[in-house]
């Protein structure tokens, strides 16, 4: 055979095996409406067990209703919203938010993230029937620290999903680069000044949780402590500002690069079983399936393949197996969700974490599992 002929031979036919290769990868993801089902059941389990929105959340401490973790899960909500338009997610929802007076933990002088994360599912409302009240308080926290000169705020990296993404709504539904500049110089902090040289780790492109946990802070093993769960809310955090951050925003190429190398450093570490270890690096340190950060490196991967972000021949396995991980391992046949751990810092926290177990918290784990959920279901075709 002609050589430029058989040059054309191999070329197709390693075109042909890639996409065969896809599809058989594909195919173990799930039809759309089994996906959606396994949404709604763990969803409807949750809205059965607590009907009013409004009520304060009972732990070992008593929470009001707009504390993070419940904003967490009307994350996850309004993400199951936007595939699944029942109207009982909207109402549920904006109960929610009429219940807690529109209002912010700490009100409009609050300058903690973990705060202003309910904000997030009020500006998406917003957006929805125009209502300033939606959005007055949130927007008023968000202004002080826009007009400040202040960039300290943010020492520890759970801070990120509950505020970016803020940040970078107002900056969209304003159109005022002053929202995404404060965002970055926050972000920045976090990333290069907290704790010795800052919570990211451009080696192992990982973040530590806060100053505690950076070197010469390591795990029994010897190595750094990159907590799951905390990595799993930055990736998230990058997804989820990337996703509305204009294209010309100076900063988004550094986010984009973060977005990609941790993921890629996450792929290596996943575990035969889809999840991922509480402790990245230390698998001996209460080793064991976690769903929360799965979900939350499922979410991000997801949405970086949907996107154009993550190259889907590369990703696509792991969040299939994470995904039926998640499902066959964790979801309960009343939905209910198990191998969660609880809220904290570091691996030891919320400790054991078990099929049966139920957390401190269980609705921000809910809210991961959904936002995971959306992703993979925009994923299948």
């Amino acid at each position: 055979m002609h050589t430029k002929k058989l040059g054309q031979f191999f070329l197709s036919l390693l075109f042909l095996l890639i996409g065969i290769s896809e599809r058989l990868t594909a195919q173990d993801l799930p039809k759309k409406k089994e996906i959606s089902r396994t949404m709604r059941l763990a969803n409807n389990y949750f809205m059965a067990k607590y009907p009013d929105p409004g009520k304060e959340i009972a732990a070992d401490n008593t929470h009001p209703g707009n504390f993070w973790t419940r904003a967490v899960y009307y994350e996850g909500l309004m993400a199951l919203y936007g595939i699944d338009k029942e109207k009982k997610y909207y109402e549920y929802a904006v109960q929610w938010g009429e219940k807690n007076d529109w209002s912010l933990i700490g009100g409009p002088e609050t300058r903690k993230a973990e705060n202003q994360a309910c904000g997030q599912t009020y500006i998406d409302l917003f957006y929805l029937d125009r209502k300033l009240e939606r959005i007055e308080e949130i927007k008023a926290s968000i202004d002080n620290m826009v007009n400040s000169e202040e960039v300290d705020d943010w020492n520890s990296i759970d801070a990120l999903p509950m505020a970016m993404p803020v940040f970078a709504r107002l900056g969209v539904l304003y159109n005022k680069a002053t929202y995404f500049e404060k965002m970055h110089a926050l972000f920045n902090y976090t990333k290069i000044k907290v704790g010795e040289n800052g919570l990211y780790n451009p080696e192992d492109h990982l973040w530590w949780y806060n100053d505690e946990y950076d070197p010469p802070y390591a795990e029994p093993n010897g190595k750094d402590c990159y907590w799951a769960r905390g990595n799993g809310w930055v990736l998230a955090a990058l997804a989820g500002v990337l996703e509305i951050l204009p294209e010309n925003d100076p900063h988004r190429s550094e986010y984009q690069y973060i977005f990609q190398e941790m993921a890629a450093a996450l792929l290596p570490i996943q575990r035969n079983d889809g999840f991922w270890n509480v402790s990245l690096h230390d698998p001996t340190h209460y080793g064991g399936k976690e769903l929360t950060a799965t979900a939350l490196f499922v979410y991000g991967m997801a949405w970086g393949v949907n996107n154009g972000l993550l190259a889907k021949q590369k990703y696509l396995s792991a969040i299939t197996k994470a995904w039926h991980g998640m499902v066959t391992d964790a979801l309960h046949t009343d939905g209910s969700l198990g191998f969660i751990q609880g809220t904290g810092e570091e691996p030891e926290d919320g400790q054991p974490v078990t099929y049966e177990g139920t957390p401190d918290l269980e609705d921000f784990g809910l809210g991961c599992f959904l936002l995971a959920g959306s992703e993979v279901y925009q994923l299948v075709k």
